[in-house]
């Protein structure tokens, strides 16, 4: 859960004498018309790509990562399960179920997968850009300062991917690991979610419900679902809310470090928001470079992500509408106000005050309180 992968999404053509997977056990999944293509690559063919696996870029609970360039010319990065992996297996097949499955632009794909002499390997697009971590806090060498737009993008398409996993035909899948080292970066700086080894299909009518093992990566595990076991999307949502976090504020999401006060990004960030003091959270690199409406927009959606109680959170859906008007205001700043002013008032926010439970919605989500706070 804790590997981190940099891929480019280019989706290559069939190569003839490395056909599409046909493995029993992943054939319905894999067999769906509208899957990419998943091809099944020999060894040989995977040390060669990586000339024996000479470029590391990166490592984590699965094993370590290298960059490989294929016969075409396209640069993926191949992760190899370690020995020594106690879940490595597990998430192998997870994560090669899942990918053979789903097909979404913020979703970095799988382009095949090996296994032979007892070795567990997958494929994908190299992303280029690294991940949405890497740009906001990581080592000096991979920092860079990100503009808002650019942050507000990012945030969009890593939502729009969620939302299709929420959202897809059949049964709502659950990420359960959502975090900023897990949104990617392509050479447009495009954000595409990444690493589905814990990703579950959430639990239908007459499942339990209780998940057996919680997983979630410290500092974006949702407090209910720690608490109950109990799984569901909007845990996915609370993970997402902290990366809001992490966008407006560019900080990490648990530093001991730092004053105890502070040590938990959620809980320091929260008081600022409600007093309406978010200028003294604004990551400094972007102060005064952001119009303050649109950066209203971001930090309400993450504080109604972030609610205890996981059926006061929004769904996925409603924030990517909530980031899609953020964007357009920011990218329409002028006209945005002139609008405003034309109609009197403000265009709508989320709520953060929730001291009543919202009346159900027909599609069983809860409906969202929205009005202007004290600005």
């Amino acid at each position: 859960m804790f590997l981190t992968c940099f891929y480019r999404r280019v989706r290559p053509p069939a190569k003839r004498g490395h056909p599409a997977i046909e493995n029993p056990v992943f054939s319905e999944s894999i067999h769906d018309p509208t899957n990419p293509v998943v091809q099944q690559f020999p060894l040989q063919y995977i040390q060669n790509a990586t000339e024996n696996y000479k470029t590391l870029i990166g490592e984590g609970g699965f094993g370590v990562v290298y960059k490989g360039v294929l016969p075409h010319g396209q640069e993926v990065a191949v992760k190899v399960r370690s020995s020594s992996s106690t879940q490595g297996t597990r998430e192998f097949n997870n994560e090669l179920r899942i990918l053979s499955t789903i097909q979404h632009d913020n979703l970095v794909p799988l382009l095949g997968y090996c296994c032979e002499n007892d070795q567990q390997i997958l494929v994908y697009p190299f992303m280029s850009n690294g991940s949405l971590q890497d740009r906001l806090y990581g080592e000096a060498a991979k920092r860079k300062v990100l503009d808002w737009p650019t942050r507000l993008s990012i945030a969009l398409g890593a939502a729009k991917g969620l939302m299709y996993l929420h959202n897809f035909a059949g049964r709502c899948i659950i990420h359960r690991d959502v975090k900023s080292s897990n949104i990617l970066l392509d050479h447009s700086m495009i954000g595409k979610v990444t690493d589905f080894g814990f990703s579950k299909y959430a639990p239908q009518e007459g499942d339990s419900g209780a998940s057996l093992e919680v997983r979630g990566t410290a500092g974006y595990l949702d407090p209910e679902y720690y608490s109950t076991q109990q799984l569901s999307a909007k845990s996915d949502v609370f993970s997402f809310g902290v990366v809001l976090l992490e966008i407006v504020t560019g900080r990490e999401p648990l530093n001991i470090h730092r004053p105890r006060n502070e040590w938990s990004l959620v809980e320091w960030a929260k008081p600022f928001i409600r007093e309406s003091r978010i200028e003294e959270i604004v990551d400094p690199t972007i102060k005064s470079q952001y119009h303050s409406e649109s950066m209203w927009r971001v930090v309400e959606a993450a504080l109604a992500c972030t609610e205890p109680f996981a059926t006061f959170r929004p769904s996925m859906s409603d924030i990517v509408r909530e980031l899609e008007d953020a964007l357009i205001i920011e990218n329409n700043a002028s006209e945005y106000m002139r609008s405003i002013e034309s109609t009197g008032g403000s265009n709508r926010f989320l709520s953060v005050e929730r001291k009543m439970l919202a009346p159900a919605s027909t599609t069983g989500e809860p409906a969202l309180n929205y009005c202007p706070i004290p600005r």
